[in-house]
């Protein structure tokens, strides 16, 4: 496995974008279509743990389940959130750059440089 894991989606247009950002600067990486092959809660900590940023801040805001599922209320706690992130992989932000034991999530995707400074 590469030193280098994205978290994606490969119809996403961000994620493509971070695909050829990566390529053209010769970095190489693993994909984990997190769509398809799913993340237990357990991994969505780890992931959200090693970016530093709260399960709110990864959050798919535009995505309709937010609204049907009324995820918008800040008192949703983080768990809710975590345990639903788990069964609707759709309402986690795209996409998810690891490396080592530091994640960010790429957004804007030329983000993905600070994981290389």
């Amino acid at each position: 496995m590469s030193e280098v894991i994205v978290y994606e989606k490969r119809t996403c247009t961000a994620c493509k974008k971070l695909a050829h950002l990566l390529d053209e600067r010769g970095i190489a990486f693993d994909r984990v279509e997190y769509h398809v092959e799913g993340l237990t809660e357990p991994e969505i900590r780890g992931l959200l743990g090693k970016a530093g940023i709260t399960a709110r801040d990864a959050l798919r805001l535009r995505e309709p389940l937010v609204k049907e599922l009324g995820l918008a209320d800040p008192d949703v706690t983080e768990d809710r959130l975590i345990a639903l992130m788990a069964q609707h992989p759709q309402l986690l932000q795209r996409p998810v750059v690891v490396r080592g034991d530091r994640a960010l999530l790429a957004r804007p995707i030329e983000r993905v440089l600070e994981l290389f400074d």
